[in-house]
C-alpha cells in the first residue's frame, strides 16, 4: 500500500439521527406467543435507527455502518486497495469496501448473495486449503484484513468472550501470516476477549493498535474493535 495521505472527501456517511427535536416512536411487538427474547430482538430491530438507515441506503445489513464510522475515523479503507473480508455474510461490509473503491474477496460458512465488484466463497477460514484460494482471488497478498466475525450467542456472556475471542485470533493469525507490508487489520472482539499474549504479538507486528467503539455499535453490546495499522515487514527486519 502507498504511504501517500488519501485525499480528503468531500463526503461523509452520516449516522442516522436519533434526536434533534425528533421525537422517536417506539414499536412494540404484541404477539403473545412469540418467545421473549425473539419479541425483543424484532422490537430492537423495528426501533434502530440504523437498521432503517442501512434499508435506506441498500445496506444488506446495520453492521455495515460500524465499518463505515471506523473508517472515518481511521482512514482504513484506501481507493484501490485489495481487501480480504472474514465472515463476509451477508456482505454489509463488502458493499462498503466495493463503495470506498476497494477490490474485495470475501469468505464465509454460510452462502452470501453475489455483488458486483466482490468475490465470495462458501469456505472455512481454518481450513488450511482456504488462504491460497483468497489470496489468489485476490491477485496477491490482501492490504487490509477485515473481520466481523462472531460467534453464535449462548447468553452466558464468558462463553461467548471466549468463542468470539477464538475467531478474532484466527482473522489475527490470518492477517499477520498474509497481510502486504504497511497493510491493516481490523477485527470484532468481546472486551476482555483477546489474549493477552495475541495482543502483544499484535502489537510488535503493527505499527499501530487501537481498541474503538464505533456509534453503530449498540451501548449494551461488549462488541469492540481492534484497528491495527502499519503492519511491519519481517522479511526485512523492520
Amino acid at each position: 500500500m502507498s504511504g501517500e495521505e488519501p485525499p480528503k472527501r468531500r463526503w461523509k456517511e452520516k449516522p442516522p439521527k436519533t434526536g434533534g427535536g425528533e421525537r422517536q416512536l417506539a414499536t412494540r411487538v404484541k404477539n403473545k406467543k412469540a418467545k421473549e427474547s425473539s419479541r425483543k430482538w424484532i422490537e430492537r430491530q423495528l426501533n434502530d435507527p440504523y437498521v432503517a438507515r442501512a434499508r435506506a441506503d441498500g445496506y444488506r445489513a446495520r453492521a455495515a455502518y460500524k465499518l463505515i464510522e471506523l473508517d472515518e475515523q481511521f482512514r482504513v479503507l484506501k481507493r484501490g486497495a485489495r481487501v480480504i473480508d472474514l465472515g463476509a455474510a451477508p456482505g454489509g461490509w463488502a458493499q462498503v469496501c466495493v463503495n470506498r473503491g476497494c477490490k474485495v474477496v470475501g469468505v464465509d460458512l454460510l452462502p452470501i448473495d453475489p455483488l458486483e465488484g466482490a468475490v465470495f466463497f462458501q469456505m472455512d477460514l481454518t481450513d488450511p486449503a482456504t488462504p491460497p484460494v483468497l489470496i489468489e482471488a485476490l491477485g496477491g497478498p490482501p492490504d487490509i484484513v477485515l473481520s466481523d466475525m462472531a460467534a453464535n450467542t449462548t447468553g452466558h456472556a464468558k462463553t461467548d468472550q471466549i468463542r468470539t475471542g477464538a475467531l478474532a485470533e484466527a482473522a489475527a493469525a490470518f492477517a499477520m501470516a498474509h497481510l502486504a507490508p504497511g497493510g491493516t487489520f481490523v477485527t470484532k472482539a468481546f472486551q476482555g476477549g483477546l489474549d493477552a499474549a495475541l495482543l502483544a504479538r499484535l502489537k510488535q507486528s503493527f505499527a499501530t493498535v487501537r481498541h474503538a467503539k464505533p456509534p453503530a455499535s449498540r451501548p449494551e453490546s461488549p462488541e469492540v474493535y481492534l484497528v491495527a495499522m502499519g503492519k511491519r515487514d519481517v522479511a526485512a527486519g523492520s
